[in-house]
């Protein structure tokens, strides 16, 4: 009942959240003004406000939000590391490294994004390659390759925010910190969503028995290297759909999960559908924030999703008994 009850007030904060991103902007817009844009078909600039502008960004927002703390959820499992995120296996690296070259070589946002695509996939080749050997998954060699490799992406990163032109390094520094401002159609990234979400919560069990170990999972009967890969292709591909999305926006797949935690959700057939909800609303109303606060300037959605995570989570961790 508990469980059931915060997974429904999770679903009507998401559903707030979504509205208060179509109320809020350099337009202000009434609940009856959105409401009929959503569900009666009258043309004119409300219409195309909400639909054009409003509605997809906050769509993109909430997916991106919930990808991010999906692969934070399914990471933490698989390194038994609660402070495990999605940029921790080099992955958002590889991406970031992919999208500044072709930024700094004038590409066009598709060539972006397929440079951007490439380098994830390189990242997780090679994260992959090294930490799977002669059929064994090791954990620890897996964390240990992704923080070098997320090291060498940044001292790359930081060598093309260097030698850019000065009308670019703007642009970069955005997509680094997270920008949700060109965020295009975010319909793959809802379906990969809602595909991790159904697959993992079905195995839920499973995931409740890694996190006691490799041995005692073994066990139970779990099959721990499948799994163990599995749950890896898992946080890659939605780790790499966030970042295609809305760039880098930190801090959300190690806040959501862990707040959670702290709040007593620990089997994972809650915790991962709440860490979604949860991540999907942090970042819409961090986006809200973004593009209202300095209007008509906007900022990065990351900087946000740091400056509230940080004290709240500050403040769940100092009521912890």
């Amino acid at each position: 009942m508990r469980n059931r009850t915060l997974l429904t007030i999770l679903a009507l904060c998401a559903a707030g959240s979504l509205l208060v991103a179509l109320l809020v902007g350099s337009v202000p817009l009434s609940a009856a003004q959105v409401l009929d844009s959503l569900f009666v078909q009258t043309q004119g600039i409300v219409h195309d406000i909400v639909w054009q502008l409003r509605l997809p960004r906050a769509l993109a927002a909430f997916v991106c939000g919930a990808l991010l703390a999906s692969s934070g959820v399914l990471l933490q499992v698989l390194l038994r590391n609660p402070l495990a995120d999605p940029y921790v296996l080099g992955i958002s690296g590889g991406a970031a490294l992919g999208a500044l070259g072709a930024m700094l070589i004038g590409a066009t946002l598709a060539v972006m994004n397929m440079a951007a695509f490439g380098g994830a996939l390189a990242a997780m080749a090679i994260v992959f390659a090294l930490s799977f050997r002669s059929g064994d998954w090791n954990p620890h060699r897996l964390l240990l390759t992704g923080v070098v490799l997320s090291s060498g992406f940044a001292a790359l990163i930081s060598l093309i925010l260097a030698v850019a032109p000065q009308a670019q390094l703007k642009g970069m520094l955005f997509w680094l910190m997270g920008d949700l401002s060109d965020a295009g159609a975010s319909g793959t990234a809802w379906l990969l969503l809602v595909l991790l979400l159904a697959v993992f919560t079905w195995l839920a069990a499973t995931l409740d028995a890694l996190t006691l170990g490799s041995m005692k999972a073994r066990a139970l009967g779990v099959a721990v290297t499948p799994m163990q890969a599995a749950l890896y292709v898992g946080a890659a591909a939605a780790t790499v759909a966030a970042v295609l999305l809305g760039g880098s926006i930190g801090f959300v797949g190690m806040m959501a999960p862990h707040a959670l935690r702290l709040l007593g959700v620990h089997a994972h057939r809650v915790l991962l559908p709440a860490a979604a909800l949860g991540g999907g609303i942090f970042v819409v109303l961090a986006d809200v924030l973004a593009r209202t606060l300095w209007a008509p300037q906007q900022l990065p959605v990351g900087v946000f999703t740091a400056l509230i995570g940080v004290p709240v989570l500050l403040v769940l961790l100092s009521r912890r008994a």
